[in-house]
């Protein structure tokens, strides 16, 4: 059987220093990690994870946490792309995942008490933002690692976390509407029980305002009545004595959906109404129309909040961070100048 010894041999160098290139010691210059791995690999040598893990009070365990089960998170494709940086950055620094299961604020609350007294993971990435969420309280007040892909709607300077400026980008976005000649423009869909909503919201009625445009609360739909009944909200816009002539969407999945209730009550898009979003999905170059999106770094939202996990978990006196992941507007063929 290949023992750490045998490998620290054949690659001239200490045991301690293999048991470091294991751990991925950031102090071991890249030369002697790529010696020692070869090394390893010529010698089929796997280190034995669980035991290192047990010896060092560690799991080597990341729980990720979701606003809702598995099985309707992986329904948005942003859950499967957020979770792709975390993977790559969990599997560097040789990390395992713990996906949660809950499908409600409670059970969610309960499967975080589980794994933190459990001691089933290390550190935790919330994949969300609640308004005054005590899941965020209890993990903060416990001073247990924990990253957030958001911004905290409390204690925001005592938080690491990682987010897009979602006030600026929406005020540009509505702007970029505002400037193809648009005065009429809907805010649709966003849960109010999340923090990003409401930042988008206030970028939305930011931009009307500067530009001396009124904010007619009638142009609001949220979530909840889209998901309800997504014909009818739209329907109920589409009504109104001065229709709108633009919309600002949550994301591009609602896009999608906008745009198939306005093609069956015969209205096109962009040629009578334009529509923006957020997200940028590999779909949306394919919608049709080709949807307008904000690429907001979702990858990368992934990746830079697990790199900020691990560094709390292995420097717990690490100070916490905000770190603002850019934006980029696509512009493809769903906005049109007023007509």
């Amino acid at each position: 059987m290949v023992t750490i010894k045998d490998v620290a041999k054949a690659a001239n160098v200490a045991p301690s220093t293999v048991s470091r290139v294991i751990a991925n010691n950031p102090r071991i210059s890249e030369k002697t990690k790529r010696r020692v791995k070869e090394v390893m690999e010529e010698l089929g040598y796997y280190p034995n994870l669980q035991a290192r893990s047990l010896a060092a009070k560690s799991t080597q365990t990341i729980g990720v946490i979701m606003p809702n089960s598995a099985y309707h998170a992986f329904r948005n494709p942003f859950f499967p792309e957020v979770l792709r940086g975390i993977s790559m950055n969990a599997h560097d620094s040789r990390y395992g995942i713990y996906l949660s299961t809950g499908s409600t604020e409670e059970e969610i609350h309960e499967e975080v008490l589980s794994m933190v007294n459990g001691r089933r993971v290390d550190g935790i990435v919330m994949l969300y933002s609640r308004v005054n969420d005590r899941t965020m309280q209890y993990l903060s007040e416990i001073d247990f690692p924990f990253t957030v892909v958001g911004r905290p709607s409390t204690y925001e300077e005592r938080i690491t976390y990682v987010d897009n400026d979602n006030i600026f980008i929406t005020n540009q976005v509505t702007k970029y509407l505002i400037a193809l000649g648009h005065k009429n423009i809907a805010f649709v869909g966003g849960n109010l029980d999340f923090v990003v909503a409401h930042d988008r919201l206030n970028g939305y009625r930011m931009a009307l305002t500067e530009a001396g445009l009124p904010v007619n609360e009638a142009y609001l739909v949220h979530e909840r009545f889209v998901n309800e009944n997504g014909r009818d909200a739209i329907q109920s816009l589409i009504n109104l004595k001065v229709q709108p002539t633009a919309f600002v969407t949550q994301d591009d999945l609602m896009a999608y959906e906008i745009i198939s209730h306005l093609d069956a009550l015969n209205i096109r898009v962009p040629e009578d109404i334009s529509i923006i979003s957020f997200n940028n999905l590999s779909l949306s170059e394919h919608s049709k129309p080709p949807l307008t999106s904000v690429d907001i770094g979702t990858f990368q939202l992934g990746q830079v909040a697990t790199q900020c996990l691990i560094e709390k978990i292995e420097h717990p006196d690490t100070l916490p961070k905000r770190i603002t992941i850019p934006t980029k507007l696509i512009e493809r063929k769903s906005c049109a100048p007023k007509r």
